[in-house]
């Protein structure tokens, strides 16, 4: 299967593309984890890119194709669930003429829908390491007790008023990505409100109709 995760930031796309990763055999391609790693490893991908991470912007959309298209090759174009990428209606073209160049396509995008309140009381409790830009939760992924706590903060866009502003912001820049894929007819809505087997559930529900797999228990 060759799935797209969609949403905006709190929506816990990262998430659920691990438990597909984990319970269907999919390979999880997460370009946020991604530029982290090339953020870490001090790479020439990881430099032009930790500035953005820092603040909580998109990385421009060229760096975000090179490393997506790179990983899909690295796999074999099949079998992969993609978080966070496309953001854009360019990128999600650049994917389309992508895949269809060898020969293939996405079977789904799935959108997570949740509610603003929901998501800014879920950001407002993210902190990030100030050097790598690695994410954690309070509630669900609290930093590791080894990490130097002086170096977990809350980024200024983690902030109530901030948030919004951001959630506005990404739904103005990505809705026309939603629009693009459902003229395509392969786009569903799941619901990412709930506890996270619960929402993993629905989107079960949704691929067992295209592509039967192992259930939860």
């Amino acid at each position: 299967m060759r799935i797209v995760l969609f949403g905006a930031p709190g929506t816990g796309k990262g998430t659920q593309a691990a438990l597909l990763a984990e319970r269907r055999g999919l390979r999880h391609i997460s370009t946020g984890a991604m530029f982290r790693d090339a953020i870490r490893a001090r790479t020439p991908h990881g430099r032009m890119a930790q500035e953005y991470v820092r603040r909580g912007w998109l990385v421009p959309d060229e760096y975000a194709r090179d490393i997506a298209e790179a990983a899909l090759l690295e796999i074999g174009l099949d079998g992969f669930v993609l978080d966070g990428y496309p953001r854009t209606v360019v990128q999600a073209e650049w994917l389309s003429a992508f895949l269809t160049a060898h020969d293939t396509s996405l079977d789904l995008v799935i959108a997570m829908d949740l509610c603003t309140n929901c998501i800014i009381e879920r950001l407002s409790m993210r902190r990030m390491h100030r050097e790598t830009g690695e994410h954690y939760h309070l509630a669900f992924k609290p930093p590791p007790p080894d990490v130097d706590p002086d170096l977990i903060v809350q980024r200024q866009d983690d902030r109530p008023d901030a948030i919004r502003s951001r959630i506005e912001g990404y739904w103005k820049a990505t809705r026309p990505v939603v629009d693009y894929y459902r003229q395509q007819d392969i786009i569903v809505d799941v619901d990412a409100d709930g506890a996270f087997e619960e929402v993993y559930a629905r989107i079960e529900e949704t691929l067992a109709q295209i592509a039967p797999g192992p259930q939860t228990a």
